[in-house]
C-alpha cells in the first residue's frame, strides 16, 4: 500500500521547478507511505510520476518505485496489493520473464508487457496505478473493480496531473483551484461526491472498473474493463433457465462459503503483522470466524465503542472474539477524542466527507496501527447481501405507498409546518422527534416517484429537493441509470454499490488509515465473491425478512446465533448528543451569517436559519449541520 502522483504537463517550456514540483506532489502524501520515496522525471517529455512506500511485500530496496522494466521502455507508481500475483508470476516465468524482487508491483509491469491492459483482468485485489509506456509515448492510469483503491485526476490547459489524493494537486502551480458547484449542490443531498465528480473543477476520481489512456497529443481514452451489472444481468438470464432449481441453499451455502474463505485467505499475504476490524456485526465476525478457523495462532481483532448505548456494539465484538479465540483490542471514544479529531478531517479528507463515522474509523485505526501494519474490515457486505433496512423499508412500505391512488396529490396538500404544529401540540405523548418537520420533507419527496432507486437516494438524502432550491442549487439525483429489468431490491444495492460504497464507505476506511500509514483490505470485496453473489436470486439475500440470509447460514457455523443477531447499529458517531453539548460552539463558530456569507459559497440565510432551527428544536436535522460544519472546514483548509 502507497501513495502515488504525477504529470503529464505538455506545454512544459522550463517555466517552473520540475523536479520540486513532483517532490511535493509526493511527499504532501509521505504519511501514508513512510518508508521510502522514489521520483520518476522526463523534462523533456514533460512527465513525472511520482511514489512514497508502505512496505508490505518485499520490503527489500528491490520494491523502490517507481520501477521500470529491464530496458527502462516501461515505469511503473502503484498503489495497492494484487494477492495473486504470485500464480502470475509463475505464468509469466513460464514465458521466460524474470524478476528481480518478490513484489507484485513488478508483476503487473511484466504482466502488462506480455498482455498489455489486457492484464488487468487477472488481477485479483485493490489497485490503482500509473504507467507510463515511452515507446508508445502514453500514460495510463488504472482503479480496482470496486474502487478500493483512490485515483484522481485533473485535465486543463495541456496539463495532465493524477494522484492518491486530491492535495496532490495543490502542489502543482498550474493547478487551478475552482470550486465546482454541482459538486457542492451532490454534497449538500448526500454528505459525499460521487465520481467521476470531485469538489473542483476539472478534477475528477476515476471511476472503479475503468482505466484511462491519455497520448502525447493529449488524447483521453477511458475504457471500462469490468462492470457489476453484467453479473447482474447474467443472474437474470441463470434464473430464467432455471438455473438455480436444481440448486438447495445447503449447495448455495457451501460455494459461496468455498469462494469467501478462499478471497479471504488471499488477504493474508504479508510480510508484516495482520488483524482485523471486528464491529462484532454480521460482515467482521464472518471474517473473522472464517481466517480464525484456520489460523495457527489467535488473530488479533481491534474495535471501537461509545459510552453511548445507542451506538455501541463493543461488547458483542468482545463476546464474539471470545467465542472465536481471538486477541482482540478494544478502546472507547469519548468526546474529548472526536474533539481532538474534528479539526483534523479537513486535512485527513481533502474533499469534503460528511459521514460522521470517520472519526470512530480514525480512532480504530490509531488502535490497530499500535499493534499491526494490515488490518482487515468487512466492508460491503450491506451492499451486496441487503445490508441496508431501507432497501426492505421501501419496496414493502414506500413503494407501495407512492404506488397507492392519488398519494402524491394527497401527500402534497400537508405542509411540514402543519405536521410539526400538531407534533408540538401532541409532544408530550408521543414519540421524541425534533427533527420531524425534515423528515416529512423527505418522507414527501419519497412518495412523488415511484422509482425506487430515487427512492433510496432520496432516502439517503440529507438536504431534500426543497433545501437545495433554497441553497440555490439544483436538484440532483442519479449518477447513472440502473437496467429496468431489475427488482427493486437489486436495483438499490447496485446503486450503492457502484456510488456509496466506493465514494463513502471505502473513502471513509481508505484516508482514516492510510493518515497514519495502516493498509486497510477489503475482503468481501474480491471480485470472485462480487461476480457469484451478483447472479444469486435475491431470495439468498434477503429471505423471511431477514437480510444478509445466506451469509447468517454460513456465519452461524462458527457464532452462535444470539451473539450476532440484532438490530443493525453501523458505525456512526453520537453527533446529536454531543452537538447538545458542547459541539454547538463549533456550529456557532463555523456558520455564523457573517462568516459564510463573506465566503459566498452558500446561501447564508439559509444557513442562519437552519442553525436557529436546531438550537431552537423547530424540527430542523442535525445531520444538516454536521454536513455543513465539514463543508466550513474543509473550505477554510483548501480554498
Amino acid at each position: 500500500m502507497c501513495r502515488i502522483a504525477g504529470f503529464w504537463d505538455f506545454n512544459y517550456k522550463g517555466n517552473y521547478d520540475f523536479e520540486n514540483t513532483i517532490v511535493s506532489m509526493r511527499d504532501v502524501l509521505a504519511y501514508g507511505g513512510p518508508d521510502d520515496c522514489g521520483v520518476y522525471a522526463d523534462k523533456e517529455q514533460g512527465i513525472a510520476l511520482g511514489h512514497r512506500r508502505l512496505s508490505i511485500i518485499d520490503l527489500s530496496e528491490r520494491g523502490h518505485q517507481p520501477m521500470p522494466n529491464c530496458d527502462k521502455s516501461l515505469w511503473i507508481a502503484y498503489n495497492g496489493e494484487v494477492y495473486n500475483f504470485p500464480e502470475i508470476r509463475k505464468e509469466l516465468e513460464a514465458k521466460s520473464y524474470h524478476f528481480i524482487s518478490n513484489s507484485d508491483t513488478e508483476v503487473i509491469l511484466k504482466a502488462y508487457e506480455e498482455w498489455g491492459m489486457g492484464s488487468v483482468h487477472k488481477f485479483r485485489g485493490m489497485f490503482a496505478f500509473a504507467l507510463w509506456d515511452r515507446k508508445k509515448e502514453k500514460l495510463i492510469i488504472c482503479r480496482d473493480r470496486a474502487g478500493v483503491k483512490p485515483l484522481y485526476y485533473y485535465h486543463k490547459d495541456g496539463l495532465f496531473m493524477f494522484a492518491s489524493e486530491l492535495k496532490s494537486f495543490h502542489k502543482h502551480c498550474k493547478f487551478l483551484k475552482q470550486l465546482e458547484e454541482k459538486s457542492l449542490g451532490l454534497y449538500l443531498q448526500f454528505g459525499y461526491i460521487g465520481a467521476p465528480h470531485t469538489i473542483f473543477k476539472h478534477a475528477y476520481k476515476l471511476k472503479p472498473g475503468y482505466y484511462l489512456e491519455i497520448n502525447k497529443r493529449g488524447d483521453v481514452k477511458e475504457t471500462k474493463y469490468w462492470d457489476i451489472q453484467e453479473y447482474y444481468q447474467k443472474g437474470l438470464i441463470l434464473q430464467k433457465q432455471g438455473f438455480f432449481e436444481h440448486k438447495n441453499q445447503d449447495d448455495i451455502a457451501l460455494e459461496l462459503e468455498n469462494i469467501l474463505l478462499e478471497s479471504f485467505k488471499l488477504r493474508l499475504v504479508s510480510d508484516v503483522p495482520l488483524g482485523i476490524f471486528l464491529s462484532g456485526g454480521l460482515d467482521s465476525s464472518l471474517v473473522t470466524a472464517l481466517i480464525q478457523k484456520d489460523a495457527a495462532m489467535p488473530v488479533k481483532t481491534f474495535t471501537i465503542g461509545f459510552k453511548e448505548e445507542k451506538y455501541n456494539e463493543a461488547g458483542w465484538a468482545r463476546e464474539v472474539a471470545k467465542h472465536l479465540g481471538t486477541e482482540h483490542t478494544e478502546v472507547y471514544c469519548t468526546y474529548n477524542d472526536a474533539l481532538n479529531k474534528i479539526t483534523k478531517l479537513p486535512e485527513i479528507y481533502d474533499e469534503p466527507l460528511a459521514d460522521s463515522s470517520t472519526i470512530p474509523s480514525i480512532l480504530l485505526s490509531n488502535l490497530a496501527k499500535q499493534h499491526v501494519k494490515v488490518c482487515l474490515s468487512g466492508d460491503g457486505g450491506d451492499e451486496f447481501f441487503c445490508g441496508y433496512s431501507k432497501y426492505w423499508i421501501i419496496k414493502e412500505k414506500m413503494l407501495p405507498l407512492a404506488r397507492f391512488p392519488f398519494m402524491p396529490e394527497t401527500i402534497n396538500l400537508i405542509s411540514p409546518d402543519l405536521i410539526f404544529n400538531l407534533y408540538r401540540v401532541f409532544e408530550g405523548v408521543v414519540p421524541k422527534c425534533p427533527n420531524l418537520k425534515d423528515r416529512y420533507k423527505k418522507i414527501r419527496s419519497i412518495l412523488n416517484t415511484q422509482d425506487p432507486v430515487s427512492q433510496s437516494l432520496l432516502y439517503s438524502s440529507v438536504f431534500t429537493e426543497s433545501d437545495l432550491k433554497l441553497m440555490g442549487f439544483d436538484h440532483h439525483a442519479k449518477f447513472f441509470e440502473v437496467a429496468k429489468e431489475f427488482d427493486p431490491v437489486t436495483a438499490m444495492m447496485l446503486y450503492d454499490s457502484k456510488t456509496y460504497l466506493p465514494d463513502d464507505i471505502l473513502t471513509k476506511v481508505d484516508r482514516a488509515s492510510m493518515s497514519i500509514a495502516l493498509e486497510a483490505r477489503e475482503p468481501m470485496l474480491d471480485h470472485h465473491i462480487l461476480e457469484y453473489t451478483a447472479k444469486l436470486p435475491l431470495q439468498y439475500k434477503y429471505h423471511n425478512k431477514t437480510s444478509k440470509y445466506i451469509l447468517r447460514k454460513i456465519l452461524y457455523k462458527y457464532v452462535p446465533e444470539k451473539l450476532v443477531r440484532r438490530p443493525k447499529k453501523g458505525f456512526g458517531m453520537p453527533v446529536y448528543e454531543w452537538f447538545k453539548t458542547d459541539l454547538i460552539n463549533y456550529y456557532k463558530k463555523y456558520l455564523n451569517k457573517d462568516r459564510v456569507e463573506n465566503d459566498g459559497f452558500l446561501n447564508a440565510s439559509v444557513v442562519d436559519n437552519m442553525l436557529k432551527q436546531c438550537l431552537s428544536r423547530q424540527g430542523a436535522s442535525h445531520s444538516k449541520l454536521w454536513l455543513l460544519l465539514n463543508f466550513q472546514m474543509w473550505k477554510e483548509k483548501w480554498m
